[in-house]
């Protein structure tokens, strides 16, 4: 019966000791929106009929994971946003042919820090008006941390 709880014991401490990073883990990933290079920031319009480009830094303590990217609208004016900037809405509406678009996406093993950078094209025929673009990252150890940014799909 000792051999057999020295053994257990000695199991646990190598499961354990193999898992320390993600016991060491406490803090979330970061977005970063506010350099000069990210896009999209709060407030801007993006243009139906035309391609946009996202680019938005992601940081981690320890290793990133993977990041998804959504677009929707707001047409009703709820909200997601985390900025404390607030944009002019438009009038309360019903949606017709809103854009809705989500995808995730992976980021490359052993990175603590990466730039999630795609091209998102928004057909002509979309319902312009208030948007929301959120961006959410997850960490190897399963943290997670989303940004809701209020954009406008508009004409030209």
């Amino acid at each position: 019966m000792k051999k057999l709880i020295g053994f257990s014991m000695l199991l646990l401490s190598v499961v354990l000791s193999s898992c320390d990073d993600f016991l060491k883990d406490e803090e979330p990933p970061v977005i970063n929106i506010s350099g000069s290079d990210a896009f999209p920031k709060n407030c801007v319009t993006v243009y139906r009929g035309e391609s946009f480009y996202f680019k938005i830094e992601l940081t981690d303590n320890i290793e990133l994971g993977s990041f998804s990217v959504e677009m929707h609208h707001n047409f009703d004016h709820h909200t997601h946003s985390t900025s404390p900037t607030q944009c002019e809405m438009g009038a309360v509406k019903n949606a017709l042919n809103p854009l809705l678009y989500i995808k995730e996406f992976p980021i490359p093993e052993k990175l603590k820090e990466y730039w999630a950078t795609g091209t998102i094209f928004v057909p002509a025929n979309m319902d312009t008006g208030d948007y929301h673009f959120m961006i959410r990252v997850t960490d190897a150890s399963g943290w997670q941390t989303f940004e809701g940014i209020s954009v406008k799909i508009g004409d030209r």
